[in-house]
């Protein structure tokens, strides 16, 4: 007999939502986990004394976390499955009968809080990490993927003619009387002063630092954004030229898929540790490369955290004389393999010719001397020459040179960091750095991309690319303080997100 199920509905049992969700609810361990408590002191500068009530601020932190680990693309989305899970109404304190915020203001919100606030609630959470002892800080390694924007090709414009309308679009919000605020700062933002040292600096030392600091370019400060103001030679790129009209901070990159798209790179400062933590994030333009960058975030996770790392580790794109220079000079060691770029098939490079430091010369292949010639500042470079006459009879002139003038070597100021990194090199300690990056940092951007949203951000602008990278950041982070504290024995609410934990001391990844 053909069962047939009737439509008919009784009113809802005597129960509360503290009854029907699970004790053992991944939502119940992250509430036991995690006191959001602290993002009302982060916020306070960005509320009103007096009007209507915002939406909590805790509650409004434990969105982006929700979006984060039910792997979802937008607030609309977001704000449709809480009101269908009773879990979730749990986790955010909201009743059955109470009517959830609209999405939109959580939009409004973000921007009013802006980046400085996301940075800080990073930062706090891997301050409770490092309180867990899951920060070595003996070892960093750095990295950086690329990301697709949320915007096409087909919207680059010439960038006078976008500059030129912005220009006229902001005209005329003054003259409203906006004054150009743009819905107001962001907290910590402005009118707070750098903190003072706690250790006597001379007169001197501050002024050279001031003139340091003028020149510098801050990436973390600035968001990613680059100089555009300065150039060098006559090289532009496309993003000197043209922009996007949907999102003008995103610039033209090829992909893996051999397409150029238009997009970000997402920069991750990760410690050596276990847990593999993420330290510092940040994302700029896909023009900047990843060298620029590198310092300011190397520094920042050794300040903001107090480390003082034995060795940092990155790939050969980062190993140019000024990173290296600045790391060695930290006695710090520098795991950098270093560039071939400049040297031709079948010829003799710099490698190739040994460098006599007794005698201030070089010595080639065919045995013959190259002393000091002169000295580039430009180029930060001692240029060391042989003779001519003697190169025009050398037996392997054609696998070293073509010039009349005879082979020159070019060696740079601070060359001896480079010797040293070199010597690195045939170490197995250098190795097993390399061998360690590809399962340390690397995987952090697949478990990302695979789960987490990465491979195209849906939010644009650098500050909001950011600050979307930041609660990524924020939530990877989050997943390895959960194992630490007891959860790894059941998977995350996104299925497999969990698996790719490793194991940390007395804690299980298995999944049911």
């Amino acid at each position: 007999m053909m069962g047939i199920k009737e439509r008919t509905f009784a009113p809802l049992p005597a129960a509360t939502l503290e009854e029907l969700v699970p004790l053992d609810h991944f939502y119940r361990h992250l509430e036991r986990t995690l006191d959001l408590g602290f993002v009302r002191d982060l916020v306070r500068d960005a509320s009103a004394e007096s009007g209507r009530p915002s939406i909590d601020p805790v509650v409004f932190f434990k969105l982006p976390l929700i979006l984060f680990f039910e792997g979802l693309r937008s607030e609309r989305q977001l704000m449709q499955l809480i009101a269908d899970r009773l879990s979730l109404r749990w986790y955010l304190g909201d009743d059955l009968p109470e009517t959830l915020p609209d999405h939109s203001s959580l939009t409004r919100i973000r921007e009013r809080y802006g980046l400085a606030v996301f940075r800080c609630f990073f930062e706090t959470i891997v301050d409770q990490c490092i309180a867990a002892r899951l920060v070595w800080g003996q070892e960093l390694y750095i990295d950086a993927t690329k990301v697709t924007a949320n915007a096409a090709l087909a919207s680059l414009q010439p960038r006078f003619a976008a500059e030129a309308h912005l220009a006229g679009l902001f005209a005329a919000a003054e003259d409203d009387g906006d004054g150009g605020n743009g819905g107001g700062g962001a907290a910590g933002e402005g009118g707070n002063g750098p903190v003072r040292l706690p250790v006597a600096v001379t007169n001197k030392a501050q002024v050279e630092s001031a003139a340091r600091a003028a020149t510098r370019h801050d990436w973390i400060g600035r968001a990613g954004r680059p100089n555009r103001t300065k150039r060098s030679g006559t090289y532009r790129r496309t993003a000197d030229f043209r922009v996007s009209t949907t999102d003008p901070d995103a610039t033209p990159t090829p992909f893996g898929d051999g397409r150029t798209h238009l997009g970000y790179q997402d920069h991750y400062v990760g410690d050596g540790g276990r847990a593999r933590i993420i330290l510092t994030a940040l994302v700029a333009p896909a023009e900047v490369q990843e060298t620029q960058p590198a310092l300011d975030l190397l520094w920042r996770a050794c300040f903001r955290w107090k480390l003082k790392p034995q060795q940092v580790t990155g790939e050969t794109k980062y190993g140019t004389v000024e990173n290296i220079t600045a790391i060695e000079h930290q006695r710090i060691r520098a795991y950098f393999p270093l560039s071939e770029v400049g040297r031709r098939t079948g010829r003799f490079g710099q490698g190739d010719f040994v460098y006599d430091a007794t005698a201030d010369t070089y010595r080639c292949p065919g045995a013959q001397t190259l002393r000091f010639l002169t000295h580039c500042q430009d180029t930060r470079r001692r240029i060391y020459a042989a003779p001519a006459g003697v190169c025009r009879t050398c037996d392997l002139r054609a696998q070293c040179t073509t010039a009349q003038r005879g082979r020159r070597i070019g060696r740079h100021f601070d060359e001896a960091y480079l010797d040293r990194v070199r010597r690195y090199h045939t170490t197995e300690p250098d190795a097993k750095a390399m061998r360690k990056r590809q399962v340390w940092v690397e995987p952090l951007f697949a478990e990302a991309k695979a789960w987490h949203g990465l491979r195209r951000f849906r939010l644009r602008g650098l500050e909001k690319v950011n600050g979307e990278a930041l609660l990524i950041a924020t939530g990877q982070n989050l997943k390895r303080l959960l194992c630490h504290q007891g959860w790894g024995q059941r998977p995350f609410p996104s299925g497999d997100a969990g698996v790719v934990l490793p194991a940390l001391p007395g804690m299980s990844t298995r999944t049911p």
